[in-house]
């Protein structure tokens, strides 16, 4: 059975291409609902997969590039029948929904200097 962990696993090799981060790890991914495919052919059960996903900033050239990476992507796992993605603005992003590894990439996560620092003039 497909699970919302799979798909995430999955959309881990999309990434926002103006940071080069995942779009999972940017918590750009509101949710994923899946639903077995009653009317997919063949013996292995197959499932739609709808997903809730957020841009940083509206750019029309950035979301379709997104889109398309994600659609590819599920289109490439054999449980997926068919997938749709829509683009919501509510709640907006914030760097807060960003994971650890998001963070340490983007070098946002620096550990904060010990110590005393020595000015000489």
């Amino acid at each position: 059975m497909l699970t919302e962990d799979d798909v995430r696993e999955a959309l881990r090799v999309c990434f926002d291409t103006e940071l080069q981060v995942n779009i999972v790890d940017l918590g750009l991914v509101y949710s994923i609902q899946i639903t077995r495919d009653e009317d997919a052919p063949g013996y292995e059960p197959r499932y739609l997969v709808h997903i809730d996903l957020t841009m940083r900033a509206p750019n029309d050239e950035r979301e379709a590039l997104m889109l398309g990476q994600i659609h590819n992507r599920l289109a490439g796992m054999r449980e997926v029948s068919r997938s749709t993605v829509e683009v919501v603005w509510e709640p907006a992003w914030s760097a807060e929904r960003m994971t650890t590894a998001a963070r340490q990439q983007l070098g946002l996560d620096r550990p904060a200097k010990q110590g005393l620092v020595r000015i000489t003039l």
